[in-house]
């Protein structure tokens, strides 16, 4: 019998990067709200200081636990001092979301070695390192655990502004089968979930960006001609995500592994 609404992911310690904002903070309060003990974790450290105090505010004794870490999630020590702080808090490890990613949209054929190195960096390496410690940590603890990476409907299908990192989610998928087949034998499942068109801080930056490139011409064009094959007919707010990353995160998916599930209103059909 599945969890009630509320209770699905109870006492467990969670860790989510790139959560000062967007879907990760979306991600990380609906933990919180159903009673997890949450590390909100990013390289903005000030503003996940205010993040977390406002969370207290706002739960006023209710829900989960909080604390934060300001991480460079492709730096491994960093990386390792993030989930030993988590530890030292919460005492354990249950789940890692490795959420963190940026994008810097340039035309295809003006695509650098640094914007590659860049994206893929974060995106690609930061998945691999933050899987590997949160691995190391739940086996060493012996309980099993779950790794769950957020992948994107660029991970479907190549979109020429957007090359870098189209390739880094697409890396994202394949890491995501690896760890998954390596680990199972841990107790440790390892999933993802794709979001299409989300209204946040991210989509406005590359809006922009697209503008700079000479690839949209107004504000708001990329993400009305991105989004104008959604089924579901509007784009998504990071609360369209929750629900299906807290299932991740709870005893609901534990005989899930492998598997990227697209959250994207039907704009991609795969």
């Amino acid at each position: 019998m599945s969890s009630s609404l509320g209770e699905r992911v109870a006492g467990r310690s969670c860790i989510v990067t790139g959560a000062a904002r967007g879907i990760g903070r979306a991600i990380a309060e609906a933990l919180l709200d159903e009673g997890a003990d949450v590390c909100f974790a990013d390289l903005n450290g000030q503003a996940l200081a205010a993040l977390a105090e406002s969370n207290r505010r706002r739960l006023d004794g209710r829900g989960g636990k909080i604390t934060h870490a300001e991480v460079d999630v492709s730096n491994r020590e960093q990386v390792q001092a993030m989930i030993a702080h988590t530890v030292e808090t919460f005492g354990k490890l249950d789940v890692k979301f490795n959420n963190a990613g940026v994008n810097k949209p340039m035309n295809f054929l003006d695509v650098t070695e640094d914007n590659w190195h860049f994206i893929m960096d974060i995106n690609g390496l930061g998945c691999l390192i933050g899987m590997q410690e949160a691995a190391k940590q739940m086996i060493a603890q012996g309980r099993g655990g779950k790794i769950i990476n957020t992948a994107s409907i660029a991970s479907r299908q190549g979109f020429d502004n957007v090359a870098p990192y189209c390739a880094s989610k697409w890396a994202v998928v394949s890491l995501t089968q690896s760890a998954a087949r390596d680990l199972a034998k841990h107790n440790i499942t390892v999933t993802g979930f794709a979001p299409g068109v989300v209204a946040t801080e991210m989509w406005e930056e590359v809006d922009r960006d697209l503008m700079d490139i000479g690839a949209a011409e107004r504000p708001g064009q990329a993400m009305e001609e991105f989004s104008s094959e959604i089924l579901k007919g509007r784009v998504a707010l990071p609360g369209d995500i929750t629900g299906t990353t807290t299932f991740l995160a709870s005893k609901d998916s534990d005989y899930m592994t492998g598997q990227i599930v697209m959250i994207d209103g039907g704009m991609t059909l795969v």
